[in-house]
C-alpha cells in the first residue's frame, strides 16, 4: 500500500533548478510533519528540509538559502523547491511524513524516491 507518491526528479546542469513533490494518499488522516531527505551514492541518507505541520521549517546547512519546501495541508502536498543546484546536491531524494492513516497510529512513511542527477 503506497502512502506517499513523489515526482519531479531529473537530470538537470549545475546551477538549474528542479521542483519535487509529494502527495500522501488519502489513507494519510493527519500529519504532524513532512521532510525530504536524500541518498547519494555510497553515502547514507541525511536531512535535507522539514516542514511541521504549523508552518516551521528547518534545513540542512548545505542547502540553506537555496531550497524551499512547503506544504499544502488540505490537499496533503509537500513540494521542495531546488535552485543553484550543485553536482552534490546528485542522489535519490526521498519524502517522509510523521503521520496518522486510517485506524492507525502515528509513525513514519516513506516514499519510492525520485532521482535527481545534477551535472556539471
Amino acid at each position: 500500500q503506497v502512502h506517499l507518491v513523489e515526482s519531479g526528479g531529473g537530470l538537470v546542469q549545475a546551477g538549474g533548478s528542479l521542483r519535487l513533490s509529494c502527495r500522501a494518499s488519502e489513507m494519510i488522516v493527519s500529519i504532524k510533519s513532512m521532510s525530504w531527505y536524500r541518498q547519494a551514492p555510497g553515502k547514507q541518507r541525511e536531512l535535507v528540509a522539514t516542514i511541521t505541520s504549523g508552518g516551521s521549517t528547518n534545513y540542512a546547512d548545505s542547502v540553506k538559502g537555496r531550497f524551499t519546501i512547503s506544504r499544502i495541508n488540505v490537499e496533503n502536498m509537500v513540494y521542495l523547491q531546488m535552485n543553484s543546484l550543485k553536482p552534490e546536491d546528485t542522489g535519490v531524494y526521498y519524502c517522509n511524513a510523521y503521520a496518522r492513516a486510517v485506524l492507525a497510529q502515528f509513525r513514519e512513511y516513506w516514499g519510492q524516491g525520485t532521482q535527481v542527477t545534477v551535472s556539471s
